[in-house]
């Protein structure tokens, strides 16, 4: 097995995430037998059945796709061992792989996970990333075990976190990346060495909620501004009056209550934090749509007065 070796894939994926990796597969050398996605769900005002990016992928390029609601069946893991696949691709599928499933394929299942493990094992860790105020993430190719994000390392890659970076940016740069690291970990696939994790040094990112989006103005403002960048595209940074969309540290103290509106001008409106102040930028009032702070001024300045707490 060179790097020229073509292998028989199946490809496990769910959410947008996803495409660019089955995108890459598309256009290489591999053979794509079959797409696994998750089952179509209610979706949009109609909640009408929608089915996932990864199978309206797959179905361009006339891909057999399965969707299975669960791989615990024996007969789904007869029909996926009768692909006789070499490998498994597996991006964000959302199901949990029994071992007759992880052992299918003549290679195992591997994994495109979108942090440095073993920092941010689990469900968000483009997210918790953000919220801790990491510097920097990346991603992990991982030969899958029985365990939650534990199997051995292939390949890694680190990508910066910016300053101003929402989840939904290092989202765009890390599905990318992942699709070039999964071409690469193909094509070493034969000679890679796997790298055991430190299970000691395991972070685990936990699934956000809609609560932890609850901004509480007595935390310092560096840590509301994570939050709001956290947050987006969901489930959005929220105080009582509105979703918030875009903010900054401002550089400068104040004694004021935490939740005190400061400032108000064309910059934005300057609230007071447990430590430090935060310059809300856009927000998106009750019922509307995203705006900035001149628009919302416009029609409510009455809301957002110097003197009032949020």
């Amino acid at each position: 097995m060179n790097s020229s070796h073509s292998y028989k894939i199946i490809f496990a994926g769910t959410p947008q995430f996803a495409v660019h990796a089955l995108s890459a597969l598309i256009d290489s050398r591999h053979q794509v037998k079959a797409v696994y996605t998750q089952p179509d769900r209610p979706a949009g005002r109609g909640r009408k059945l929608t089915p996932s990016p990864v199978k309206e992928l797959a179905l361009q390029h006339h891909l057999p796709v399965h969707q299975p609601i669960t791989l615990r069946d024996e007969r789904e893991q007869q029909m996926l061992a009768d692909l006789q696949a070499d490998i498994m691709v597996v991006v964000a599928y959302g199901l949990l792989l029994p071992l007759p499933v992880l052992q299918a394929p003549k290679f195992g299942c591997i994994n495109i996970h979108a942090s440095l493990l073993p920092r941010w094992r689990g469900a968000a860790p483009i997210q918790r990333a953000v919220l801790a105020g990491d510097t920097k993430t990346g991603i992990t190719i991982m030969q899958m075990d029985k365990g939650l994000d534990t199997g051995d390392m292939l390949y890694e890659t680190e990508c910066t976190i910016e300053s101003r970076d929402t989840s939904l940016i290092l989202h765009d740069k890390l599905a990318q990346l992942g699709a070039d690291a999964l071409m690469k970990t193909l094509d070493q696939l034969s000679v890679i060495q796997p790298t055991p994790q430190d299970h000691f040094a395991a972070t685990y990112a936990h699934k956000i909620t809609k609560e932890e989006a609850r901004l509480d103005w007595k935390l310092p403002a560096v840590e509301l501004d994570r939050k709001i960048r956290a947050f987006i595209p969901w489930p959005i940074a929220f105080i009582q009056a509105a979703r918030i969309w875009e903010a900054e540290v401002v550089e400068q103290q104040s004694s004021k209550e935490p939740g005190t509106i400061i400032q108000v001008s064309s910059q934005g409106i300057d609230v007071a934090t447990g430590q430090g102040v935060l310059r809300i930028k856009t927000l998106q009032l009750p019922g509307g749509r995203q705006l900035s702070v001149v628009d919302v001024l416009n029609a409510r300045q009455h809301d957002f007065a110097v003197g009032k707490i949020l």
